[in-house]
């Protein structure tokens, strides 16, 4: 009798195992779906959490010149090569073009450096000091600053 009772144990076993495995695998299937569908909608998520990041970046640096650009209709680029190159040309010192621009000498080294960037009223007057003459700007050197 132990020998039908141990038979029959192993039997009931190994069919609720199976009846198991195909209850259980269709749920192991569907939750390894959602796993990959929850691991693409967080690439999704961080993709478009990149594009909003450079959208308002875009959109910050477009706004700060719309304003500067409805003082002054007219937009200026910069480049510290050539500022460094046409303060050469002149002759003219870090202190000297300074004066002329309306910053420090200390400031002159820095846009040429590329450590820092002028802002936009230097900017226009960095453009008016560029459509002067050599003669001009020596005339306005040695007028006093008022």
């Amino acid at each position: 009798m132990p020998d039908i009772m141990s038979v029959l144990k192993t039997e009931i076993l190994r069919l609720a195992r199976k009846e198991v495995r195909n209850e259980i695998e269709p749920l192991k299937k569907a939750s390894a779906q959602y796993r990959s569908d929850i691991a693409a909608l967080k690439r999704q998520v961080a993709a478009l959490e990149k594009q909003l990041g450079r959208t308002e970046k875009r959109a910050s640096k477009g706004s700060e010149p719309a304003s500067a650009e409805s003082e002054t209709s007219t937009k200026f680029r910069f480049s510290a090569k050539r500022f460094a190159a046409q303060r050469k040309k002149l002759g003219l010192s870090a202190g000297d073009m300074g004066n002329l621009v309306g910053v420090s000498a200390q400031t002159i080294y820095n846009w040429e450096a590329e450590k820092s960037r002028p802002r936009h009223q230097q900017l226009a007057a960095i453009a008016a000091v560029r459509k002067l003459g050599k003669r001009q700007i020596m005339a306005n050197l040695a007028t006093p600053a008022e």
